[in-house]
């Protein structure tokens, strides 16, 4: 059975720093694109970042210089730092894998960023 698991979100005040972690169960990440997304209240979902199976990252603006994207294949996770967290990185946090006509997502966990 496939299955993404979010883990590390909670609470934390502005300035502070988070790491969330997404297991994987079912597949190999290996060779998948792995994303994070974002969904906050009345808004849409976005990507955050993401990781290519060669290692290469991708980040939205905002995050850029905050937020740091790893994967460790051995123990088929990614990671999400989040450092110098703001208010506006309040939001529901997805994880995402894809390969081809393949995708899959996690249940999301919450952040939440207020003082």
């Amino acid at each position: 059975q496939v299955q993404l698991v979010e883990s590390g979100g909670g609470l934390v005040q502005p300035g502070g720093s988070l790491r969330l972690s997404c297991a994987a169960s079912g597949f190999t990440i290996s060779s998948y694109t792995m994303g994070w997304y974002r969904q906050a209240p009345g808004k849409q979902r976005e990507l955050v970042a993401s990781i290519i199976s060669s290692g290469s990252t991708n980040y939205l603006d905002s995050v850029k210089g905050r937020f740091t994207i790893s994967r460790d294949n051995p123990k088929n996770t990614i990671n999400l730092q989040m450092n110098s967290l703001k208010p506006e990185d309040t939001a529901v946090y997805y994880c995402r894998a894809q390969r081809a006509v393949y995708q899959y997502w996690g249940q999301g966990i919450q952040v939440t960023v207020s003082s």
